[in-house]
């Protein structure tokens, strides 16, 4: 290879070793998450003092992954930690309620306790609920960090710009899909594979509503695709499995998909 190209990756090298990883950003939301979630903490607090300097050092960290980020030259760092921690306490009752609705309509699931340490759908709502409220205050790039890495880890796969409202039901969770404009109201339960999406995805659409409303209290089976910004699913309304839908529906109204499955004897012949 030419030096000029060893020059080049050195160079992009030296830059992103100014700035904060992907992996510090994880961790630092992983420990607000056990903050408010001791079933997920392997550390022990002792104090209500101990538990209140363990928030001030992760304000303080938040404050450095700020002001280590290119991409928030122009933030107003210290307003926008403050104002998240102010938030956590409201953000912890969103959580609750994520976690209650995975209680209220999982047979399988004993306890909140349950919930809490082992749901991956639950751990995906918390971190976007956290990336969700720090894209309110239109911070670049750590938004996205944070919701992609809980993607990793669950197979959920939310954009921190998508609004959801309480009491969000995931269940299971793998290859489900939720888009940036999605507007998902309470009391929603969605199952494995269903996607929240928009019919194109050309750039000059940016910034403009391009994936479906879905009202509240509204059931979205398995594999189930929804599509567009003109889309809106009525309240109280169920989505059968592998439906595919990219128009709307009325409240109250049951729409599924009749498979034409043949069944052949493959029994071996004498």
């Amino acid at each position: 290879m030419e030096e000029e190209f060893y020059q080049h990756l050195f160079n992009k090298q030296q830059e992103a070793q100014n700035m904060p990883s992907n992996v510090r950003i994880w961790e630092w939301a992983r420990d607000v998450f056990r903050l408010l979630f001791p079933e997920r903490n392997p550390k022990k607090i002792h104090s209500v003092d101990a538990l209140k300097a363990h928030f001030k050092q992760l304000e303080n960290e938040f404050y450095d992954l700020l002001q280590g980020s290119k991409e928030c030259g122009n933030c107003n760092r210290r307003e926008i930690v403050d104002k998240f921690f102010n938030e956590l306490p409201n953000l912890y009752d969103l959580m609750l309620t994520d976690a209650q609705a995975i209680l209220d309509g999982d047979p399988a699931a004993q306890s909140l306790h349950e919930v809490v340490r082992t749901y991956p759908g639950f751990l995906a709502m918390c971190m976007y609920r956290m990336a969700h409220q720090l894209w309110l205050y239109e911070l670049p790039l750590i938004p996205r960090i944070l919701t992609e890495y809980a993607h990793e880890r669950t197979g959920i796969d939310i954009h921190p710009g998508a609004t959801i409202g309480e009491y969000l039901h995931i269940d299971h969770g793998t290859g489900v899909v939720i888009g940036e404009t999605t507007i998902i109201g309470k009391h929603v339960k969605l199952y494995q594979g269903v996607t929240l999406g928009a019919l194109s995805v050309e750039k000059l659409l940016a910034g403009k509503q391009r994936h479906p409303i879905i009202e509240d209290h509204v059931i979205i089976y398995a594999g189930a695709t929804i599509l567009g910004g003109d889309t809106r699913v009525g309240h109280h309304s169920i989505v059968g499995g592998n439906v595919w839908l990219t128009s709307s529906i009325e409240p109250y109204t049951t729409v599924y998909h009749q498979p034409n499955t043949k069944f052949f004897d493959s029994k071996p012949t004498v």
